[in-house]
């Protein structure tokens, strides 16, 4: 079978307009011309994508799913546009990194501000995605350079140390717990808890490590940032666990150190061989390990 970009703009506009006549002068064709590439493609298919009747047309099941297919493809043409016009601006290169939610909202806005300065026609794109997650596309080659916690199995990926840091309960300090400066995480389960959205890495992370003690997490509020976290925590809402880097300095907060064996959350760059990556991968991998011995202890 053929199948052509005309074809799927035209089944598109009649799909959407319910009107030959109107998806023709979309698409700019004569409405004999539509007419007869729609009856083209549905002999081609062998089904029927549309029925006539009085009031135009309505799509079948199967042009229903041709239909679907068509936005999916006009996407990714999008994409593709998107994707390729920094080059017509001077860009020559880019580099893709998955990082976990730590990464994200405490060391790379910084770390990659610093690095697109110093190479203008280099473009980042970035996406958060749960350690295990990472590791696995890193592993496919679908991504360049991830960021993880320092925990889990790397298999035959390449890991460098990037940052330290630790996660750790924030409190009100008017709250019971502020009077404790350590805590297993198990003897916290029933509080209620202000938590990053779901879908966030390390909501997974506090989900599925709460599911292997046996419990549930009690969560009161969910927010955008760990400094949402942090505002929501010092306003009595409920406790929260976040990386100690991104803990705001608000006297209303108290900090509890967390005795999991888990909670020390050093974060590695992860990739398949640097000696594999582009010349902009590299150098985007070399300026993020330089970050190590900046990192606090």
């Amino acid at each position: 079978m053929h199948y052509d970009l005309p074809d799927l703009r035209l089944v598109a506009a009649i799909a959407d307009s319910g009107s030959l006549t109107r998806a023709a002068e979309r698409v700019h064709l004569a409405p004999s011309s539509a007419s007869h590439r729609l009856s083209q493609l549905e002999a081609a298919l062998g089904v029927a994508l549309f029925e006539r009747h009085a009031r135009g047309l309505t799509p079948t099941a199967a042009g229903e799913s041709l239909h679907r297919h068509a936005r999916q493809v006009f996407a990714q043409l999008e994409q593709m546009h998107a994707d390729l016009a920094p080059y017509a601006s001077g860009v020559n290169a880019q580099v893709t990194v998955f990082a976990n939610t730590n990464a994200i909202n405490c060391f790379l806005p910084g770390d990659l501000g610093d690095f697109l300065r110093e190479h203008p026609n280099i473009r980042v794109s970035l996406e958060e995605q749960p350690s295990p997650a990472i590791v696995r596309a890193v592993a496919a080659g679908q991504v360049d350079i991830g960021v993880v916690a320092a925990e889990g199995d790397f298999g035959e990926l390449q890991a460098t140390p990037y940052r330290r840091d630790r996660l750790v309960l924030i409190v009100a300090v008017d709250h019971p717990l502020a009077a404790k400066s350590e805590i297993a995480f198990a003897e916290v389960l029933t509080e209620a808890f202000v938590c990053l959205h779901a879908g966030s890495a390390i909501h997974t992370f506090m989900m599925n490590h709460a599911a292997l003690l046996g419990g549930r997490l009690d969560v009161r509020i969910q927010v955008r940032s760990f400094a949402a976290v942090c505002r929501m925590v010092a306003a009595g809402v409920g406790i929260g666990m976040v990386p100690r880097s991104s803990v705001l300095a608000v006297d209303a907060l108290k900090i509890v150190e967390i005795s999991d064996p888990w909670a020390p959350r050093d974060l590695q760059l992860c990739v398949r061989s640097p000696a594999a990556l582009s010349a902009a991968a590299a150098a985007l991998l070399a300026h993020l390990s330089g970050k190590a011995e900046a990192a606090p202890g």
